[in-house]
């Protein structure tokens, strides 16, 4: 079986909808827990590279030293290996920062549900054929790509966010949403009081409930969004050879 090497930067979180389709594809996710600790392996037996979100910034090397040693990784998995990347929100911003982009505080953050449109750029990329012109996506982010790496191609947008996905070549991708969340996710943060917490500071009091009604009905439309970017960069890569 193929293994996918998955970056975690928080406790309880996980690739979400993108394990259903590891299953499907016969990928067996493994984690490393950046935040403990856990030092990244060798990364010459793996097949897929997935990097989570997180409340970690891409410049808080100094607050987290394993900062360089993943923007390191992510830089020769993508960079010199040229091995199919996917990155969510920090995930994202790592590998816009490891290919020498620019990430900075979000002059207006994004929590909760927001509307995203695809580029230019992306008619006829590879990645995003088969996609809608617009997208409702769920979001959760307080920095954000102020310029994409050199080479990069800037997929999709924002009215508060000019980079939402970009691509390098056809084997790596970033999305600054998070395609990756499913009711089970969002059902699962009833149990977490500090995102809770977070929420409520963002949003103010009983966001949960709404966030909840929001999103529930959307995510139909977000798995089959998410289920076609994965289902190109496969074909686009032979991942599942």
């Amino acid at each position: 079986m193929k293994r996918a090497l998955v970056f975690q930067h928080m406790d309880h979180d996980h690739p979400g909808r993108f394990l259903d389709f590891f299953a499907e594809d016969g990928i067996i996710p493994v984690p490393v827990r950046l935040f403990e600790g856990e030092a990244i392996p060798s990364l010459a037996s793996y097949d897929f590279l997935f990097v989570l979100g997180g409340a970690q910034d891409t410049w808080q090397e100094d607050q987290y030293p394993w900062l360089v040693a993943e923007k390191q990784a992510i830089a020769e998995w993508v960079g010199e290996r040229a091995k199919p990347y996917f990155g969510v929100c920090l995930g994202h911003q790592l590998l816009a920062a490891a290919l020498g982009g620019e990430v900075a505080a979000a002059d207006q953050g994004e929590v909760g549900v927001f509307d995203v449109s695809l580029t230019d750029e992306a008619q006829g990329h590879r990645l995003m054929q088969g996609l809608e012109p617009s997208h409702k996506v769920m979001q959760w982010h307080l920095a954000e790509v102020k310029r994409a790496p050199e080479g990069a191609r800037i997929l999709a947008s924002s009215a508060r966010t000019p980079v939402q996905a970009i691509a390098v070549g056809d084997h790596a991708v970033g999305t600054q949403f998070h395609c990756e969340f499913t009711p089970q996710t969002v059902a699962g943060w009833a149990s977490l009081p500090n995102y809770l917490a977070s929420l409520e500071k963002h949003l103010g009091p009983g966001s949960y409930p709404r966030l909840l009604q929001d999103s529930y009905p959307l995510m139909p439309g977000m798995a089959r969004m998410t289920r076609q970017i994965y289902e190109n960069l496969v074909a686009a890569t032979g991942l599942r050879k």
